[in-house]
């Protein structure tokens, strides 16, 4: 019999703040975390705002030094503080027990891409030899699991995961499944991005992937409207820390949620668009629930991709009532990306916070800034104002560029 998972602590950084509790308050309250871009000018970029995360200093959240900070890039700082958080609202000592048994799984899309545009101007206006012997650790995506472990002296199953949109999904999944497998007892698990720079910004928006409402950012991001335009760029982390259940027992750990069952699939169709059928979804969907051993009328809520593209949102929305038939129309199903914009690879580690959030306070948050559902978008999708409501079961979904679909199930822990 596999052995259970339960969520223990939950960290993170985002555009609406870097506290689970204040972050969860503004979501429940429909307030947006977008707002114009002020790390760099952007006044001749196509679009110019984003879910920028603003006035954070690792050093305020984390311990380490000025100096530790200048050694990692922004997607790492963040994905360290949302670490701390977790680790430390988990009340788990790691200096005891079998560091072996003790990993770290950490996912992005996109890793160091700040430290890549520095470097090629180091090396195009000075020369090879002012490239900082820094760049490499920087840039890896696997940065964040390796100086999270080394903090930590975590040295059980170390790695990263690289699936676009839906890392950090992918990587709570594979995190989950250590753990089912007893090649650990405690994994620290999420996603990070750091991609609003101008080299990112500028090649989504060449894809004509994001919305451009420069002139209303907070209503830009509108999952399932019928004037939704693109998606909105977010930066920011969501970690969480995923243990054995009879291991948080024993050490009376505060148990917020059971992590229950993980799908994944490939669409298998094209690179960035996803199958109009949702075929490749709905496989992930419903491996989800047959590894947790549920039918779908378990199911209360679904975490929804949603990133307010006009193709992706009319597919997700296929595929759930592919998946529960009947049942998607008694479903509440939300995407906070309205608020907290699409955070790319850490999208799924900041919202399976909030679906545990959800789970906590029995609320179902909302889809901001829905105005006119889209005619081929018709389920209950919590329209703008939060709803309390029994939840017992939640389903998130995560789909990314490349055909990438990661699902998981979470629930309250019997």
């Amino acid at each position: 019999m596999a052995r259970r998972v339960v969520i223990t602590g939950t960290g993170l950084v985002c555009s609406l703040g870097f506290e689970v509790p204040e972050v969860w308050d503004k979501i429940c309250a429909g307030k947006s975390g977008i707002g114009k871009i002020e790390r760099f000018d952007c006044s001749d970029f196509k679009v110019s705002f984003g879910g920028e995360v603003r006035n954070f200093d690792l050093t305020e959240h984390a311990d380490v030094t000025s100096k530790d900070v200048k050694r990692i890039d922004r997607f790492v700082q963040f994905a360290f503080a949302a670490a701390s958080k977790a680790i430390i609202s988990s009340g788990i000592d790691f200096t005891k027990g079998d560091p072996y048994r003790h990993g770290v799984l950490v996912g992005s899309g996109i890793g160091g891409l700040s430290e890549i545009e520095m470097q090629h101007d180091a090396l195009f206006d000075k020369g090879p030899s002012r490239v900082s012997p820094f760049m490499i650790p920087k840039l890896m995506v696997n940065a964040a699991s390796g100086n999270i472990s080394v903090h930590w002296g975590l040295k059980g199953p170390n790695s990263a995961v690289a699936t676009a949109c839906a890392s950090a999904t992918n990587a709570i999944g594979d995190a989950f499944r250590l753990i089912q497998l007893d090649m650990a007892d405690v994994m620290v698990t999420g996603g990070s991005e750091a991609a609003i720079t101008p080299l990112g910004l500028s090649g989504f928006a060449r894809m004509n992937a994001l919305s451009t409402r420069n002139d209303s950012p907070e209503t830009a991001s509108r999952p399932f409207d019928r004037d939704r335009d693109g998606f909105v760029m977010a930066e920011g982390s969501g970690i969480l820390v995923l243990e054995e259940f009879e291991h948080a027992v024993a050490r009376g750990a505060n148990i917020l949620a059971e992590v229950f069952g993980y799908g994944m699939s490939a669409d298998g169709t094209h690179m960035t668009a996803p199958d109009p059928e949702g075929q490749g979804a709905a496989r992930a969907m419903s491996g989800a629930l047959r590894d947790a051993k549920m039918n779908p009328d378990e199911i209360d809520y679904v975490n929804a991709h949603g990133t307010s593209t006009p193709l992706g949102d009319k597919a997700e929305t296929v595929a759930i009532k592919t998946v529960f038939d009947s049942h998607a129309k008694k479903l509440a199903v939300s995407s906070t990306k309205g608020q907290i914009g699409h955070l790319l690879g850490a999208s799924g580690g900041v919202e399976s916070i909030i679906c545990v959030q959800a789970l906590l306070d029995q609320t179902a948050p909302p889809t901001i800034n829905l105005d006119n559902p889209d005619e081929g978008c018709d389920l209950d999708y919590v329209a703008n104002q939060a709803r309390q409501l029994p939840i017992r079961r939640i389903l998130k979904n995560s789909f990314g560029f490349g055909g990438h679909n990661a699902c998981l199930v979470f629930g309250k822990a019997d």
